[in-house]
């Protein structure tokens, strides 16, 4: 007995579905002047949205991930400045702590302790003689300090044997008593006498 439920046969395929939006595939090869009638003035596909609701969704989604990883990407770049801050700190004071160690390990040394006595305070060790040196006004000086020519009025520098024997002549003919004393290093012919003549 044939079936009457309206099902096609095994070896035939139902045609697609005929809808609004879809052509009917019957009519989809001719034209409207093949079908006889007037094409319809509404009867074109309206143009689609560009911006449709999953274009829209995709956009909304893209954007709230960027700007979730952009606050991550921050809080991470001042985590990184801050850890490369931590970084430097540790080790100056790492140098700092190796500098330290060192000079407590010199201070354990007896020759160091005894050097920086005598130069800090000017401690001398049983029978040695200390000297400070002065400046002109008696206030001692300071390592920092040193020693200038004094000045003198002489354009040209003498030689030193010429200040030793003006401190010969001058032992050997001292002063009168109301006289001036003569400067060290000045010569003085001899007084002459008059046996010469």
């Amino acid at each position: 007995m044939p079936d009457s439920r309206g099902t096609p046969p095994r070896g035939r395929r139902p045609r697609g579905r005929a809808g609004p939006g879809r052509p009917d595939r019957s009519t989809a090869g001719r034209s409207a002047s093949d079908t006889g009638s007037q094409p319809r003035v509404g009867a074109e596909r309206p143009p689609r949205p560009r911006l449709t609701g999953r274009a829209a969704i995709l956009v909304l989604v893209v954007s709230v991930l960027t700007v979730s990883y952009a606050s991550s990407l921050r809080a991470y770049l001042e985590q990184r400045q801050h850890i490369g801050e931590l970084k430097s700190t540790i080790a100056e004071r790492t140098d700092s702590i190796n500098k330290l160690e060192k000079e407590k390990w010199r201070w354990s040394d007896p020759a160091y302790v005894q050097a920086q006595a005598r130069e800090r305070f000017g401690y001398v060790m049983p029978g040695e003689k200390a000297y400070q040196v002065v400046d002109e006004d008696g206030n001692p000086l300071g390592e920092s300090e040193q020693l200038t020519e004094p000045d003198r009025n002489d354009p040209e520098p003498k030689a030193w044997w010429e200040d030793a024997w003006g401190s010969v002549e001058l032992a050997g003919n001292p002063p009168a008593p109301g006289e001036k004393e003569k400067p060290a290093g000045t010569i003085t012919a001899p007084p002459e006498s008059s046996d010469a003549e």
